[in-house]
């Protein structure tokens, strides 16, 4: 997805299994909003 590694399966965060399938379940791909955003702002260079 273009995270970190460890972004919630950290053992600091203590986050159990689901909770952590939750949050990956209802982010944003960093990479996708960015390509969003240049196709947004820029819509003639692509």
């Amino acid at each position: 997805m273009g995270l970190d590694p460890g972004h919630v399966t950290d053992p600091d965060l203590g986050l159990p299994r689901t909770l952590a399938l939750r949050v990956l379940g209802n982010g944003v791909v960093p990479q996708q909003a960015a390509a969003a955003l240049r196709l947004l702002l820029c819509p003639y260079r692509w």
